[in-house]
């Protein structure tokens, strides 16, 4: 069963997970998370607290997985750009959901920024291409250092009334 309260977008799972707005005092955690998946781990980029900070805060917004009093999932959406900044999910907390219910909350509230395009890179070959081809994301190309581009557009409400 799952209780959500629309006001500050937390939503409790019965497996005890807890999806809510991620806060400053969550940065240690997403910091854990990202460090430890398997792949995707963005060695090469050295990403500070104030970096995850500034996301959270003024550029976009964050959720996590709590389980417990511990972030074990994460996604980060940047309001100006449009870019699925992270999503990661401790590889101890995988294959329970929370990384589609991470991404539907981000999603949907770039959403409701009256965004029209969403995009994110990833790694080829990895579990994350596969998801977000679940999730209906398009791949429309590489960067530059040889991730896949992929976009999302934003549905036309009128073709979701229609018969």
């Amino acid at each position: 069963m799952e209780r959500q309260s629309k006001s500050n977008f937390e939503m409790s799972r019965s497996d005890g997970g807890v999806l809510r707005q991620a806060v400053a005092s969550d940065i240690p955690g997403i910091q854990r998370v990202r460090k430890s998946v398997r792949e995707n781990r963005l060695v090469s980029t050295v990403i500070s607290d104030e970096d995850v900070r500034d996301a959270i805060e003024t550029s976009g917004r964050g959720w996590v997985i709590d389980s417990q009093g511990e972030v074990v999932g994460f996604s980060i959406g940047n309001v100006n750009t449009g870019n699925i900044w992270a999503l990661f999910v401790h590889p101890d907390h995988e294959r329970r959901g929370y990384g589609r219910l991470l991404h539907d909350a981000m999603v949907e509230w770039l959403w409701s920024r009256h965004l029209a395009l969403l995009w994110l890179t990833t790694e080829a070959g990895t579990r994350a291409q596969a998801f977000y081809e679940r999730a209906g994301w398009r791949l429309v190309g590489r960067t530059e250092q040889g991730e896949l581009r992929f976009e999302m557009r934003r549905p036309d409400p009128a073709a979701l009334t229609r018969p």
